[in-house]
């Protein structure tokens, strides 16, 4: 069964079945953008994953993939999901892959590449169609033997390709403009073809840049679906339901330390969002969800062992907390949550953010 890419819903049949992408990919014909801030390298493969039938792209932001992802958001039909850590975006493109046919997270080079590579080689050993995109160094840093952030201090930068090449397909490395088009294309229709994850790396100075290539329609690929069996799939889900329901000690972060009567002060510190990556380029991927996370603690606690927490929003409070931690509280494991402005950070990073912005700005060498 054939259909058109970016509309896998309209591929379900109707008993139920769940369809999967198999195959050759063909797509429909594109608008040719005229406005040139369209024409983004960034917006291209915005453009492409909602082809393809991806909505909800799954992200941590990192310095070296804030402005992919101002592109990104900028795509109607593509919803970006922040998550907290690599390793869950990773695995939740995993879990849209098994229920869309794919899946993709963006996250940012080595340091980000490195947390989510073990969703990645699930993806691949379950032949899931995944698409991880990681947002790589200046294009301009490339042979220069420089030492950069986010590295584990060699100069060829290719310590994370490296490691992809074991648990993907295909391997595109965008550091300049003139294959790029070429190069997202492929991947993606590698990834849907073979069944398998592929890695795209694309240099942070390129996201925002126009070129021609981003103008015009891309060389047609297509996509042939099959349907899953219905009556496997619904005994897997029951199962995984009963084993979820008989589960005894589901969850683990406090409750093991709670239940071997620990006795630690643990401090989390809330500024509700990333701060060092607000101090290079601010945008609305910086701000998570903010959790009751004393009242997480408390429900683990279940009035079961000792365990004491507080929430405290100034200096005053934090000292009085402190004293109680360390005196009446002291056979207790004790949790202070010390919530912070989000701009509450040092001269230091706030220096440090701004040259890393100018830096990773820089355009690409004519």
């Amino acid at each position: 069964m054939d259909t058109i890419a970016g509309s896998l819903d309209t591929c379900k049949p109707d008993s139920g079945d769940v369809v999967r992408p198999n195959g050759p990919v063909q797509s429909t014909p594109r608008t040719v953008f005229t406005d040139s801030s369209n024409a983004t390298l960034g917006r291209h493969l915005a453009h492409r994953l909602v082809e393809i039938g991806v909505n909800d792209v799954f992200s941590v932001p990192g310095d070296f993939n804030l402005t992919l992802l101002d592109h990104l958001i900028a795509e109607p039909g593509l919803n970006l999901i922040g998550c907290c850590n690599e390793l869950n975006a990773g695995y939740a493109a995993d879990g849209y892959a098994r229920s869309r046919g794919v899946g993709a997270c963006v996250v940012t080079f080595t340091v980000g590449g490195l947390s989510v590579i073990n969703a990645i080689a699930g993806a691949y050993s379950e032949n899931l169609p995944l698409i991880c995109i990681v947002g790589g160094p200046n294009s301009n840093d490339y042979g220069t033997n420089r030492i950069l952030h986010h590295t584990i201090g060699l100069s060829d930068f290719r310590q994370e390709l490296t490691c992809f090449e074991a648990v993907t397909c295909y391997q595109a490395v965008v550091n300049n403009l003139e294959d790029a088009h070429e190069q997202i294309d492929k991947a993606i229709s590698m990834a849907l073809s073979e069944r398998k994850p592929v890695y795209i790396s694309i240099s942070c100075n390129l996201a925002a840049t126009p070129h021609p290539t981003f103008r015009s329609d891309p060389v047609p690929f297509s996509l042939s679906t099959k349907s899953s069996n219905k009556m496997s799939l619904e005994a897997a889900v029951e199962a995984t339901v009963e084993f979820l329901n008989n589960a005894v000690k589901p969850v683990l972060e406090v409750s093991t330390m709670i239940r071997n009567e620990q006795k630690s002060i643990i401090f989390l510190v809330n500024n509700g969002g990333y701060t060092i990556e607000v101090e290079i380029h601010d945008g609305p991927y910086n701000v998570i969800k903010n959790w009751n996370y004393t009242g997480f603690v408390d429900a683990i606690h279940n009035g079961e062992g000792k365990c004491w927490t507080s929430k405290v929003k100034c200096e005053e409070e934090l000292v009085e907390a402190i004293t109680i931690a360390s005196e009446s509280k002291k056979d207790c494991l004790c949790f202070i949550e010390v919530i912070l402005h989000k701009d509450d950070t040092s001269k230091e990073l706030l220096e440090w953010g701004s040259r890393v912005s100018a830096a990773n700005s820089r355009p690409p060498n004519q």
